[in-house]
Order: structure tokens, then C-alpha cells, then sequence
């Protein structure tokens, strides 16, 4: 199965994609990615959960301006709805995504 690109995958037809920019020596994104576990369980088959290393993928996090990191983008019909930089909570998260979702 050929790789998808950037553009392909946040424009996930009918589906929410929630995308986490982080990169592996981060500590808040290691404190980050149980609550988006968590979140993604919570809206299983409602949304998709992407997760992209900002330091394998600079171009990505250039064209959304990805200043630090962690910072979680919701997109829907590959529009960006929602952005937050840091860790989030569980609730906040899971309200934005079913914002989204109805």
C-alpha cells in the first residue's frame, strides 16, 4: 500500500483527524500521549488519531506553523478547526472533538 501523504490523510473523508505534532525527546508529549490514547478510545470510529514526528516531518509542521511541541490540530475535511500547543486535558480534548462530531 503505497504511503499516504500529509494532505491525504487530515482530508479523511466524513472523519475528524485529530493529529499530534511531537517528537520523541519531548517530555510533555511523552506525558501527552496516554490522555490522547484515552481520547481516541473514547471516539473510536468517530475520529482518526495521527501522530507526526516533527523532527522526521519538519515540512508538515512547517506548513501549520508548529511552533512547539506538543501541539494537537483537529481537522476536519482537511481544514483545521481546532489547535492547542502543551499538554491538553482528557475533557478539553474530548470536547473539541465532539464538537466536531455530531
Amino acid at each position: 500500500m503505497p504511503k499516504k501523504s500529509f494532505a491525504e490523510l487530515i482530508s479523511s473523508p466524513g472523519m475528524p483527524v485529530l493529529v499530534d505534532f511531537y517528537a520523541d525527546w519531548c517530555g510533555p508529549c511523552k506525558t501527552m500521549a496516554p490522555i490522547l490514547e484515552q481520547v481516541a478510545n473514547q471516539h473510536q470510529g468517530k475520529v482518526k488519531v495521527i501522530k507526526v514526528d516533527v523532527d522526521k516531518n519538519p515540512a508538515a509542521a512547517q506548513q501549520f506553523r508548529v511552533q512547539g511541541i506538543p501541539t494537537l490540530i483537529l481537522f476536519h475535511k482537511g481544514q483545521p478547526v481546532w489547535r492547542q500547543s502543551g499538554v491538553v486535558p482528557a475533557q478539553q480534548l474530548s470536547q473539541a472533538i465532539g464538537s466536531v462530531i455530531q
